[in-house]
């Protein structure tokens, strides 16, 4: 599928700086304005420098009600487009140097018009940044988010928003359960089979957000050009295009109450059954039919579009019946399809079952 050699990548070769389109951050973040009013948002995998992340909260910390902005960083982020020029020497080469070997954090507790232009925007963040010592301070670690340090800021945020990486998002995912966290984070659809992620969803912890698709990242320079999902833009800008991305949360929205419209009508040779497992094999989330209730297997596309009052997720074709197996069941006429989700329509209100 195009875009998801670039998440090979990251698996192989822990290419993990893939920096995130504000537009891309825009377009989702605008559905949960009513969730950050009076929070602590913590960007805890974001170079206060480079993070679209950071540039959204900053720009509209009055707007959404902030209590405090705190973004980190890993120190060996190589990224160096410096939208602020934070330190005395503003040169690029010697901030790259700097940054190279200290990661830093960035706390903002208030936004005001600076620069008294009559309006608040980044120049403002920045002249806050310059004027007050204790905004920017160097972290006494790494920044690694799985640090005792950064795990000391992640319980004094509400609310973690940011992109990480896409290799470490079992542990990521792990860490923000454990500190009980409210997240809205970016990862690959794929993850809804991981063991540290299906079981959130069933109980309804973890569900998918607004956008999902594929989307073009900004990757370093020192990241090879690729054939396929790779461009370099007018500006010299290196970018890479990974595939079925999409957004995890446990912030409630409208999306996941949304009922999926059906209208198929179910028949055996429509819908096999698996070989091996009491279950038919439904190859399109469109075509799940309106009348069958017994268990299906579903693509891991159904993610992107289930309501829990609609639907009851079992488990999938290898986590199911309470175990954890590397046998398959989605197997038919002995092949093996695709990776299912295995789900269950509820009883509609006055449907005996």
């Amino acid at each position: 599928m195009p875009g998801n050699s670039n998440l090979h990548d990251s698996s192989r070769n822990k290419q993990d700086e893939f920096y995130t389109n504000l537009q891309l951050i825009e377009d989702e973040l605008k559905h949960y304005r009513n969730h950050f009013k009076g929070k602590r948002v913590l960007c805890n995998c974001d170079d206060p420098y480079e993070s679209n992340f950071f540039k959204y909260f900053a720009m509209n910390f009055n707007a959404l009600g902030l209590k405090s902005l705190t973004a980190t960083c890993y120190s060996s982020s190589p990224i160096a487009q410096l939208e602020l020029g934070l330190f005395e020497d503003n040169s690029r080469e010697n901030q790259k140097e700097s940054r190279g070997k200290q990661p830093y954090k960035i706390v903002i507790t208030e936004v005001k018009d600076e620069n008294g232009d009559g309006r608040i925007d980044l120049a403002d963040v920045e002249l806050l940044i310059r004027n007050r010592g204790n905004v920017l301070t160097k972290l006494a670690g790494n920044g690694d988010f799985r640090s005792e340090e950064c795990a000391s800021l992640l319980d004094e945020c509400d609310i973690v928003v940011t992109n990480p990486p896409f290799s470490l998002f079992r542990e990521y995912i792990t860490l923000l359960t454990t500190h009980n966290k409210q997240f809205l984070i970016i990862g690959n659809l794929n993850a809804v089979t991981y063991k540290e992620v299906l079981p959130l969803i069933m109980r309804n912890k973890m569900w998918l957000g607004y956008k999902s698709g594929h989307f073009w990242f900004k990757v370093p320079e020192c990241y090879e050009e690729k054939a396929t999902d790779f461009k370099i833009d007018e500006t010299g800008q290196k970018w890479r295009r990974m595939g079925n991305i999409c957004w995890f949360t446990n912030l409630d929205i409208e999306k996941r109450h949304e009922k999926m419209l059906l209208w198929k009508k179910y028949s055996p040779e429509a819908y096999p059954a698996y070989d091996n497992y009491n279950a038919i094999d439904v190859s399109k989330t469109a075509d799940i039919p309106c009348d069958y209730f017994g268990i299906m297997g579903v693509p891991i596309t159904f993610m992107v579009q289930y309501n829990p009052d609609q639907f009851e997720i079992l488990g999938d074709t290898r986590f199911h019946d309470g175990e954890d197996t590397s046998n398959d069941i989605n197997i038919i006429n002995g092949k093996i399809k695709f990776r299912r989700i295995l789900v269950r329509r509820r009883p509609e209100k006055g449907r005996k079952e």
